[in-house]
């Protein structure tokens, strides 16, 4: 549907309303609460878009095949390769609708977040800032485009975390800034080089002119760029270093967005590059990915089983998570990319909730510590937040009949199609070490009785702050016994993702 104004809520309305609660800090006595709601409003409205725009894909497929289910806008009136152009096709749109409910789902936790930061002026407003920043990135047509909204996110991040109640936190931004610089100078290098061999940053463009199988001398040196950026922002082995410290010292809020959904902003441009740029390189890519895949299930895996905190335990877990992504990307059959697509989705939910569960424990002590061996027990009083974790953490391991059970049954399945048996039984005996770290942390904050190093607890209740995690584990539950839905959406986008086509049509003209 051509210049569909819907596309332009999930982005701009969150930035709107992160300059809304900026004057609301300026002119109102009671600025916090306020604000919060604000900013609430603000991100709500975004997400009813980004789901109205996939639900038009939808109703589009449904009836035209999936061929012209592509919501696009031009900024400006500009026709492509021209100017900046927003387009969400069915992988888009699912990337999207699902980083605007965790966002949302964020900022409803912090709206009763014990953390002092989130009182600050500028932590909503930095807060919408990332959120609209990262439907963005899935959004823009361009590559040019892609490096403001990375950047924006990442600057917007950064400062989230800076002002983190733990001391360790400058340090940690300061940490990510400066890989972070690196891998703009990545995409900045990968964008002089597309530029100066295609004299056209459209991303449409660009994949018709590699679609005649000529390869000039710098595309192949964009690609390099292209795939190690993407690499950066997923935190993938070797550049995964930087997350476990940025992501444990950031606000809970934060950290439910940055472990469950920002870092799928790098799965989504390594799609976009094997499936619609370097589609003649995607075999050579998607071997290197199976071996980064293993790598990353069995070091995030071992790392999250020997930590000892609970909020690094589930950072450590991403590098795990991210990597059986990256098997299904890498196998590169219609089965296992739907399964990667279904795997990233499920993964938002249910990690971006058992963040927020561990944060309600950790922020009602008195030392404010996710420390496993000073929270030892803290749970025990919270029997609610004790069993929506414990439904999160088999989530996570991929227990039936849950959302993380179709993700690793659809992968199971693409690694069958592909007949690559060693990665596979890797994979899944990797998988098993899920449920012994979870089920660890399960026992001993849930279960176990504080001991003398336990922290004692400052508040008995847990308030409205479960609601949030309460919401997003009610759709991990829906979404491992209704999965048709999510299955069925993905498998439309694969579909899509298969001819290139489809998509510099949408874009270029000519459908």
């Amino acid at each position: 549907m051509p210049n569909n104004p819907l596309v332009l809520g999930p982005v701009f309305i969150p930035l709107f309303f992160a300059v809304l609660t900026l004057g609301v800090a300026r002119f109102t006595s009671h600025t916090n609460l306020i604000q919060r709601y604000v900013a609430l409003l603000g991100s709500s409205i975004g997400m009813i878009c980004s789901l109205i725009i996939l639900w038009q894909n939808w109703d589009i497929a449904q009836a035209n095949d999936g061929r012209l289910a592509v919501q696009v806008y031009r900024l400006g009136g500009w026709q492509p390769p021209y100017g900046i152009i927003l387009t969400a096709d069915f992988l888009s749109s699912i990337f999207a609708a699902m980083s605007s409910m965790v966002v949302t789902a964020g900022i409803l936790y912090a709206v009763r977040c014990k953390d002092r930061c989130v009182i600050y002026p500028a932590f909503m407003p930095l807060f919408l800032c990332m959120g609209g920043a990262l439907i963005g990135c899935f959004y823009t047509g361009d590559i040019f485009t892609l490096f403001v909204f990375l950047e924006l996110m990442v600057l917007s991040s950064v400062v989230l975390v800076a002002i983190s109640d733990n001391k360790l936190g400058l340090e940690a931004a300061i940490k990510y800034l400066m890989i972070s610089a690196t891998g703009t100078l990545f995409l900045l290098i990968g964008i002089a080089a597309l530029y100066a061999t295609f004299s056209t940053l459209n991303f449409a463009d660009i994949a018709r002119l590699l679609q005649t199988g000529e390869r000039p001398l710098l595309a192949q040196a964009a690609a390099v760029m292209l795939v190690a950026v993407f690499m950066v922002k997923s935190a993938v082995f070797p550049f995964h270093f930087w997350q476990p410290d940025f992501h444990t010292t950031a606000p809970t809020p934060v950290h439910a967005v940055l472990s469950s959904v920002v870092v799928k902003v790098g799965v989504y441009g390594l799609l976009r590059v094997v499936t619609l740029l370097f589609t003649e390189e995607a075999e050579l890519i998607n071997q290197m990915l199976i071996i980064l895949g293993i790598i990353g299930i069995f070091f995030g895996s071992l790392g999250a089983l020997r930590t000892y905190d609970a909020k690094r335990m589930l950072a450590y877990s991403t590098f795990g998570q991210i990597g059986f992504i990256l098997l299904g990307i890498g196998w590169g059959n219609p089965i296992a990319l739907i399964g990667a697509i279904v795997y990233a989705v499920n993964h938002a939910f249910i990690k971006s909730a058992m963040l927020m569960l561990v944060g309600v424990v950790s922020s009602r002590n008195t030392m404010k510590t996710a420390k496993i061996k000073y929270i030892t027990g803290a749970g025990k009083p919270f029997a609610l937040v004790g069993i929506l974790y414990f439904l999160g953490g088999m989530a996570l391991a991929g227990v039936p009949p849950l959302n993380g059970f179709i993700s690793k049954l659809a992968l199971i399945q693409g690694g069958i199609s592909a007949q690559s048996w060693i990665p596979l039984a890797l994979s899944v005996g990797a998988g098993m070490i899920t449920l012994l770290y979870v089920t660890r942390t399960y026992v001993l904050i849930f279960q176990q009785i504080p001991d003398e190093n336990s922290a004692p607890l400052k508040e008995k209740g847990m308030g409205d702050s479960a609601f949030a995690p309460f919401l997003l584990v009610s759709m991990c539950v829906l979404l491992g016994i209704f999965a048709s839905p999510l299955v069925d959406i993905a498998t439309l986008a694969v579909a899509q993702m298969s001819d290139p086509l489809i998509y510099i049509r949408a874009v270029l003209g000519g459908v």
